[in-house]
């Protein structure tokens, strides 16, 4: 037959070529061989030539491609948020962004750099994407905290600078990070708080208006007449500094106490200075009612004895 007229060469099975390398820009082998030669001194300048093409020249090329990376990457952010603040983007935001748009290129640049060595960043990528579904299983809270933070910056329920109540922290917003938010309270304490813990709760942001309410509660005596009294805080409520003019001042009589008329006093007054006014009002009520002769009296429990019973006082 035809096949067994051919040469024993012909038809044998081919030797293994060996496997892949890994880095295939890198002619290890020929940079190895050209090395030893040089090292024993039978080098010429052919080996000095393959010794550039095998290692000098890929190396220079990702060095220089680091290089080029980490300006275009630097550049980029920073462009990136002087338009978004051009664009009168929140401060924050801008800031994002711009980091967004930095470690985007920076992560294209060293998938770029890896392939000039020939690393498949093909299998690469896949290898990242498997890494990163086990890591993201056992990260669950973290990348939850995450898109909690993605939500605050959308959406933006308060900024740098408020002053809010949430997540069970009363402060002045300090930093709205990816994964928390940094919070200074009034005594000058700083605390971190998980987005997750803010946005999947109730978010009370106290500085957002620019004018606040203040109330004053206060009691009087029941034998004090009701219109002189109304009229007294009245005066006080007209009269106490800081207050904004253009709101009318409110005294409402709010109910019967178990030993005391109970009236609620309230005026308007900028947001910085809300502490300021409610202290002032409170003392100027104090004072008021203590010249007009209005007590305020305090709590106190009538005992009945019933007729018949012989009561003694014991003196030791």
């Amino acid at each position: 037959m035809a096949w067994q007229d051919q040469p024993a060469a012909d038809i044998a099975a081919p030797a293994s070529a060996g496997p892949t390398p890994l880095i295939g820009a890198l002619d290890t082998d020929a940079a190895g061989s050209a090395a030893i030669d040089l090292l024993s001194g039978r080098g010429d300048t052919a080996d000095w030539l393959t010794l550039w093409q095998s290692l000098g020249w890929p190396i220079t090329k990702a060095l220089v491609l680091i290089f080029v990376v980490l300006i275009v990457s630097g550049w980029a952010g920073r462009f990136v948020t002087g338009v978004s603040r051009k664009a009168r983007v929140e401060e924050t935001l801008a800031r994002f962004f711009g980091n967004l748009a930095k470690y985007a290129i920076m992560v294209l640049g060293g998938l770029a750099i890896l392939s000039t060595f020939g690393i498949n960043t093909a299998s690469f990528a896949a290898v990242i994407a498997a890494a990163g579904f086990a890591l993201g299983m056992a990260l669950s809270g973290t990348l939850g905290n995450f898109a909690s933070g993605v939500m605050l910056l959308i959406f933006r329920p308060f900024k740098v600078g408020d002053v809010v109540n949430a997540g069970g922290v009363t402060g002045q917003v300090d930093e709205i990070g990816m994964f928390s938010t940094v919070f200074d309270t009034p005594d000058n304490r700083r605390i971190i708080v998980p987005n997750g813990s803010i946005y999947g709760a109730t978010i009370e942001n106290i500085t957002y208006h620019k004018h606040r309410r203040v109330d004053v509660a206060v009691g009087t005596d029941y034998g004090a007449d009701l219109d002189m009294t109304r009229e007294v805080l009245m005066g006080v409520a007209t009269g106490v500094l800081g207050r904004l003019p253009h709101k009318e001042p409110v005294v409402y009589l709010n109910e019967l106490g178990a030993s005391s008329v109970d009236w609620a006093v309230r005026v308007w007054a900028p947001t910085a200075d809300y502490w300021t006014v409610r202290e002032r009002l409170t003392r100027d009520i104090k004072v008021a009612l203590d010249t007009a002769g209005i007590s305020i009296p305090f709590p106190h429990r009538t005992v009945q004895i019933p007729a018949g019973i012989d009561v003694r006082i014991r003196k030791d």
